[in-house]
């Protein structure tokens, strides 16, 4: 009998052991490095991939949304971490202290419309997952990229605590005149003063090539002069003699990432702070 006692009050300590060591608010192991994931908009299937940082801790990590340029355009799932912030993120697995997100749009689509909302599906997926800050949402994007950039951000001014256009423009681009940021108005008499108005309380931080002519850097320019007259927290470098890989510098500035994780969101005011 006292051993029937003894054995019962044993499985009663391991019951609220567990009740204290699995509950909500205890952060749970995650898989560390690039996660394979999928998301589904209208019937069809987008892949997407995500960076789980090596040492999460307790602490929520912030997040950040990628979006990849023409070039990765695809289904496979992978190509998109090839180019920009995924070969950064890679050399620096073991001390980049961010979620990272990275959708994939189908060949010959834009950052808008469904490619646009299974990457929204896919951040948002990827913030309760692995446990993301959602006052430190950052969105980053280059060429195509840079341009969904400005597209997500007009369409949803209030996610993200930061941007990181790279290469990108409102456009439409010279010769390509599908590719252009439609969150804009056609009646916009000015499309830089549009987004100024818009985007005036979100820190950006734009990069170029001056020797772009992929991308001119026409828009960049006027985009960080409209946003210094509305009074906007932003920055613009421009790379001498830099062509239309400028994301190979952008995302190895020295004083980019101190500046952005500085980012947040105050959900009282839902602005950038």
């Amino acid at each position: 009998m006292a051993g029937w006692v003894s054995m019962k009050r044993a499985s009663l300590l391991i019951a609220v052991l567990a009740c204290h060591t699995s509950g909500p608010d205890r952060a749970t192991p995650a898989p560390a490095g690039f996660v394979a994931r999928t998301t589904a908009v209208d019937g069809a299937t987008y892949r997407y991939q995500v960076f789980v940082p090596r040492h999460m801790g307790r602490a929520r990590p912030p997040v950040i949304l990628s979006l990849h340029g023409a070039g990765e355009r695809g289904s496979d799932g992978e190509l998109q971490t090839m180019v920009g912030l995924g070969p950064v993120v890679r050399g620096r697995a073991e001390s980049f202290p961010a979620v990272v997100v990275f959708p994939q749009a189908p060949l010959d689509s834009l950052w808008r419309g469904a490619p646009a909302r299974a990457a929204l599906q896919a951040l948002d997926a990827s913030l309760l997952e692995f446990r993301g800050d959602s006052t430190r949402v950052y969105l980053t994007g280059l060429s195509m990229g840079g341009y969904g950039t400005w597209q997500l951000a007009l369409e949803h001014p209030s996610r993200f605590a930061a941007l990181v256009p790279v290469c990108g423009g409102v456009g439409p681009l010279p010769g390509f005149p599908s590719i252009r940021v439609d969150a804009i108005p056609a009646t916009a008499e000015d499309p830089y003063a549009y987004v100024a108005t818009h985007l005036a309380s979100t820190p950006v931080w734009l990069f170029h090539g001056a020797a772009d002519r992929t991308v001119p850097p026409a828009d960049s320019r006027g985009l960080a002069e409209a946003l210094r007259r509305a009074g906007a927290p932003v920055r613009y470098t421009e790379y001498p003699g830099v062509g239309h890989n400028s994301w190979e510098s952008a995302y190895n500035e020295p004083e980019l990432w101190g500046w952005l994780w500085a980012q947040r969101l105050d959900r009282r005011s839902a602005t950038p702070r």
